[in-house]
């Protein structure tokens, strides 16, 4: 069963999910019910209207002290062939994820609503950017939203290679005191840094504590 949102500002329990993951449809994207949503284990990812809300089991989670750095990865970081920011042009990464091209995917789920959501969220502190620089040409980044000592992590992109996984890779090994990333659904890209999977409750759990 997926529930249907009203303006009131609740989530149905989570374990109500259907087997995709879908929870609910409609609702708003106002900074209050996206933190509700991310501290309750739950985001939204659609292409058009309704908004679409899951709460997939089992979740795809990297913990930062598995992270898997490939031998090429190391030199490629040793060298700083990328220069690799924070929080330095939220909005030019946002726009870089949603424009880029996806396997398998007709346009984009980072819709004009969803941008200027989380840059309200960025604004607000919440939501977070790490920008891969090339000879001072933005190729590469991601964003997503930190609550306490977890990092929802919502997209990436890179216009030359190695650029994303150069800012994921900089970015956990920055930030020790991170408990998990979540990664949503499973990605080859995120499996290769070492993403894997647990059970929801488990995930649940972690971002609770």
């Amino acid at each position: 069963m997926v529930f249907s949102l009203t303006k009131e500002l609740v989530f149905p329990p989570v374990h109500l999910s259907d087997d995709d993951g879908l929870l609910a449809v409609g609702g708003d994207l106002s900074t209050e019910r996206l933190l509700l949503a991310y501290r309750s284990g739950i985001f939204p990812w659609y292409n058009e209207p309704p908004i679409l809300w899951w709460s997939p089991d089992p979740r795809f989670v990297l913990f930062p002290s598995e992270l898997k750095v490939s031998a090429s990865m190391r030199q490629i970081l040793k060298k700083q062939v990328f220069r690799i920011t924070f929080n330095q042009n939220f909005a030019a990464v946002i726009r870089g994820c949603r424009r880029a091209p996806r396997k398998g995917q007709d346009g984009t789920w980072i819709t004009k609503a969803i941008e200027r959501a989380y840059i309200q969220l960025h604004e607000q502190g919440y939501a977070h950017s790490v920008e891969c620089w090339l000879e001072d040409k933005l190729v590469g980044g991601l964003y997503g939203i930190r609550l306490g000592n977890c990092f929802f992590g919502e997209s990436m992109f890179a216009n030359v290679s190695n650029a994303s996984k150069a800012a994921f890779i900089t970015f956990v090994q920055s930030h020790s005191d991170l408990t998990l990333v979540d990664c949503q659904v499973h990605t080859e890209h995120l499996a290769s840094l070492g993403a894997r999977f647990i059970n929801r409750d488990e995930f649940l759990e972690l971002i609770e504590s």
